[in-house]
């Protein structure tokens, strides 16, 4: 354990204080004289005028005004020797006095001596000058920490983090995957070194750049690699450390934030997650909070207001570009908005590679192979990727990251922690049908995602996954692909009925429904794919934001509405009595298949694809289908 020295003073203060009391009481009008005559024994007050009364005391010394005696005395018990004794007198007996002059007995009183006084007034003064002293030093120590009691009058300076030379150790090279972002990120990069290849043309450096992306992206990474290549100041913060609960502060953080930029000219800002802070203004009920919009008024001013910051750049990043300030997004503020968006096989291929550095691969291990299995993955869900492996390699005692840890990772990533197998029942065969159905129809169908693998060992919440390898890089669905990926959802619902009977459907496709009916109702709604014809009856958004979207009235009428229902319905009706029928024409190959399934719990695409190709024709699908 560390010592502190402020531990120290907390301790020593009520150790100050306990020493201080026993030291008053230690001192506190003891006469140095008693000490010197002090009485081994006691004797009562009765008892003192006893032996006074049998002329038994020879002299007495009184102390402490009075109240307290040390007499000397013949004691019978042994032999008459002369003995010491100490009598506490009564506060009132002035015949004591006289009785001893009647018995000419010498007495002597002794009067009582200042010491007490002085150790008193000395402890009084020292005392308190000490207990000052430590509280002065122990404040003044805490007062340079953060959220020590100094702090109070700095709530309204900037916590952002400061670096005269970033070395974030990322560079460029160390971001793959988003090249379009790394392109435009680059001319900044060169607008702070060399910003005269750019003025001699009349251009004038950007002041804002807005990243916009879903989350793990690398967003956050871009922001380091720009701070790592620029070699210029580099000022880091969250949009939620310019807000708190006084009013005003935020505002002034902003203030102080731009004037620490301006000392420090050409510099880099890089505001994390702005939308905490840069959120529309007026979409709250009754006026919204009023600190976070004096903070965003502020920030609007800094970056283009009557006042020009030469030389800072301002690089911000966000995942809810919808609920931005409109204010904050023209030009002027933040020239350029970057999307920086999941990255495609390539792009999925070469972040791999940067992750895969420091990670000891199987020589059979194909990165390509994992690229293209692992469509709509971010850099951070790759990184996350291979993590995984790597631990699953170390627990299972391996030497090196082989396909199994690669394709067991990816399923762990995607679907959950791997459960305890099912055992052999109704229930297991029942889940089998159900995972079969939706690999056998979404092969015999043409239009739909090739299988890539087909398990009855649970993850996560399912009992059974079957995997489906999308085509990414078809940007547009058709309307017959929408339509297969309705009736291959359906699949497992109707082998479900075909083989127990209606009777027997189970809760398994909830899931599966709950997907096709947003996929048909965007078909009706959004796409035009209905009778209703090329229509778009509802707008994509997300959810209600308060103040802009809450009174928003509906597109269309109720028989309209009525109408969307029906054509949904329609739809789904459609394609699921055509996975039952392909159901009814394949039943031999869907027993055999599940009887396959059941004894190896998984089977892969390829093995699953050659099994029904012996029944049927397998439609030839223009996709890639990775093998791992």
């Amino acid at each position: 354990m560390k010592f502190s020295w402020r531990v120290a003073v907390l301790w020593t203060l009520p150790a100050l204080v306990i020493g201080f009391f026993f030291w008053q009481g230690a001192f506190a009008g003891a006469p140095a004289d008693m000490s010197r005559n002090a009485a081994n024994t006691r004797m009562t007050y009765g008892r003192f005028l006893e032996y006074l009364d049998a002329n038994r005391v020879t002299s007495v010394d009184l102390y402490e005004g009075g109240r307290t005696a040390i007499v000397e005395a013949s004691d019978q018990d042994i032999e008459n020797r002369i003995q010491r004794w100490r009598v506490d007198l009564p506060i009132n007996s002035p015949e004591l006095i006289t009785k001893l002059k009647e018995k000419n007995i010498s007495f002597d009183a002794h009067p009582m001596r200042n010491d007490g006084a002085i150790w008193g007034l000395l402890g009084n003064l020292i005392f308190p000058i000490l207990l000052i002293t430590g509280l002065f030093f122990l404040f003044r120590r805490s007062s340079n920490m953060p959220g020590g009691p100094g702090q109070a009058m700095n709530f309204g300076k900037s916590k952002a983090r400061f670096q005269m030379e970033a070395k974030t150790g990322v560079k460029f090279d160390d971001v793959a995957g988003i090249e379009e972002a790394k392109e435009e990120l680059q001319e900044v990069v060169t607008f702070l070194k060399q910003p005269e290849r750019f003025t001699a043309v009349g251009a004038r450096i950007p002041k804002g750049v807005l990243l916009i992306g879903p989350p793990g992206t690398g967003k956050t990474l871009l922001a380091k690699a720009i701070s790592g290549e620029a070699g210029v100041p580099f000022f880091s913060i969250s949009g939620s450390e310019f807000v708190e609960m006084f009013v005003g502060v935020g505002a002034s953080r902003v203030r102080d934030l731009f004037k620490k930029a301006k000392d420090n000219a050409p510099c880099i800002i890089f505001i994390d997650e702005i939308d905490a802070v840069g959120r529309q203004r007026g979409a709250g009920i009754g006026g919204g909070n009023d600190e976070r919009e004096q903070t965003l008024n502020q920030l609007l001013t800094e970056m283009d207001g009557f006042e020009g910051n030469t030389g800072i750049i301002i690089i911000a990043a966000t995942n809810r570009p919808d609920v931005l300030d409109s204010a904050l997004l023209r030009p002027g503020r933040f020239d350029r908005q970057i999307g920086v968006d999941a990255p495609d096989i390539k792009g999925r291929l070469e972040v791999l590679q940067v992750h895969a550095r420091n990670k000891k691969l199987d020589p059979s291990v194909s990165l390509e192979a994992i690229a293209r299995r692992t469509p709509g993955f971010t850099g951070a869900d790759l990184a996350n990727l291979l993590n995984e492996a790597a631990i699953l390699t170390a627990r299972r005692r391996k030497e090196g990251i082989t396909i199994h840890e690669i394709d067991d990772a990816v399923d762990r990533v995607v679907a959950g922690m791997e459960g305890t197998p099912l055992v052999d029942s109704k229930s297991k065969r029942l889940i089998a049908y159900h995972e079969v159905g939706h690999a056998l129809v979404g092969t015999l169908l043409k239009e739909h995602d090739p299988v890539q693998k087909v398990t009855l060992i649970p993850r996560g919440q399912a009992q059974g996954l079957t995997w489906f390898t999308p085509d990414e890089e078809q940007g547009l669905i058709s309307r017959s692909q929408l339509t297969a990926r309705i009736t291959g959802a359906l699949g497992g619902r109707a082998a479900e009925e075909i083989v127990f009977g209606a009777a027997e459907v189970t809760t398994g496709a909830g899931g599966d429904l709950q997907q096709l009916s947003g996929m048909a109702r965007q078909m009706v709604t959004r796409f035009g794919m209905s009778d209703l014809g090329p229509l778009s009856l509802e707008s994509q958004q997300g959810e209600v934001f308060l103040g802009r979207d809450w009174t928003t009235r509906s597109e269309y009428s109720e028989s309209i509405a009525a109408r969307i229902d029906a054509q949904v319905r329609e739809i789904v009706e459609k394609c699921y009595d055509n996975a039952k029928q392909i159901m009814r024409d394949h039943r031999t190959v869907c027993d055999r298949l599940v009887d396959l399934l059941i004894e190896k719990e998984t089977i892969d695409g390829e093995e699953f694809r050659q099994i029904v190709a012996e029944y049927a024709e397998v439609p030839d699908k223009a996709q890639f289908v990775p093998q791992l």
